[in-house]
């Protein structure tokens, strides 16, 4: 284990990160398909097991409590059976929950996931997806004042899925109080309100997310195609880094006019669910200790890569994720 991935290791314990965005019940249906509907030409799954976990902006704080770290989430949920459930699913992670505002104007998400053996069949959202009203995005932005002031985080996510939390209002006031403070902000940015992130620190989408943001087609096996398109991104948002998720072409960062590809690690991928918020979980927290931006993208490609091995949407675990940091000698 070299000197860089010891020291990173050592710091994750005593990171304190803010989650800001849409969190979710991620809920799934376990069973075997052995016939076909005489409805409709559809299978038939015989439910075996059902099981429910935390997700969406969630998953980032548990992942980074996987690793040892002490995450806070704030968002704002349903008052609804849905969001009794996932402050439950909170608890039972040891997570805090001071930071879960209910509203009765706002419907808690839930993505119902169907498996039949390790085929994922079907996946069924029950969501809302238009901004907060007003006054939620006023409590919201009176509780991060709260929250900076008291967990007093090193690094602050913004985990967009779209679901309405993080609107144009949230977003900027919330990197106003980050900028106040001295916290640096990672964000994992969706399409709604990609340009409203002006100013951050780390902004992390994946292909998908820069093409609809820029309006432009991007090639992902040419690096000057992304470069180019990364170029684009500091013009209109002003901000560090950008570090681009390329799916089977790995990663590319680049920050103050200096770029850099790393490809992505062989894997038997199974399931990229989630894999996204792993990534901004480990970047954030190399943000946090101010690593360079080599670093912040070679932990963060890597910790993606490994939860893409398993069925469903799973944390990385502290062991496995430094022993392959060992074995592959990463950071460089």
């Amino acid at each position: 284990m070299n000197d860089a991935l010891r020291s990173f290791l050592q710091g994750i314990p005593a990171t304190r990160m803010l989650v800001v965005g849409d969190v979710m019940v991620d809920a799934y249906l376990w069973g075997r398909v052995d016939r076909i509907s005489p409805e409709a030409p559809v299978p038939v799954v015989q439910v075996t097991r059902r099981s429910a976990r935390l997700g969406g902006a969630a998953n980032v704080a548990i992942n980074a409590h996987a690793l040892g770290a002490m995450p806070t989430v704030l968002s704002v949920v349903g008052d609804d059976a849905q969001g009794a459930q996932l402050i439950d699913l909170f608890r039972e992670q040891g997570l805090p929950v001071d930071g879960l505002l209910r509203s009765a104007e706002r419907r808690t998400t839930v993505k119902t996931r169907i498996i039949s053996g390790h085929q994922h069949v079907v996946r069924v959202d029950e969501e809302q997806e238009d901004d907060l009203a007003p006054a939620d995005e006023q409590r919201l932005l009176d509780e991060a004042a709260r929250l900076i002031a008291t967990v007093k985080p090193q690094v602050i996510v913004l985990e967009d899925y779209n679901k309405g939390v993080l609107t144009e209002a949230v977003i900027t006031g919330l990197i106003a109080q980050a900028a106040a403070a001295g916290i640096p902000v990672a964000v994992d940015p969706k399409r709604a309100n990609f340009f409203a992130y002006r100013g951050v620190a780390l902004f992390k989408p994946n292909l998908k997310e820069l093409r609809e943001g820029l309006k432009t087609e991007v090639d992902p096996a040419d690096e000057a195609s992304v470069e180019r398109a990364i170029d684009a991104l500091h013009h209109r948002l002003n901000n560090r880094i950008s570090m681009i998720t390329l799916s089977e072409h790995g990663v590319q960062v680049k920050a103050e006019g200096h770029g850099q590809r790393f490809p992505a690690h062989p894997r038997k991928i199974v399931d990229v669910s989630g894999a996204g918020d792993t990534v901004i979980a480990v970047a954030a927290l190399a943000l946090a200790q101010h690593l360079p931006p080599a670093h912040i993208a070679q932990l963060a490609n890597l910790a993606g890569g490994l939860v893409c091995e398993e069925v469903g949407v799973v944390p990385l675990s502290l062991e496995r994720f430094s022993a392959e940091c060992a074995r592959l000698n990463l950071p460089q």
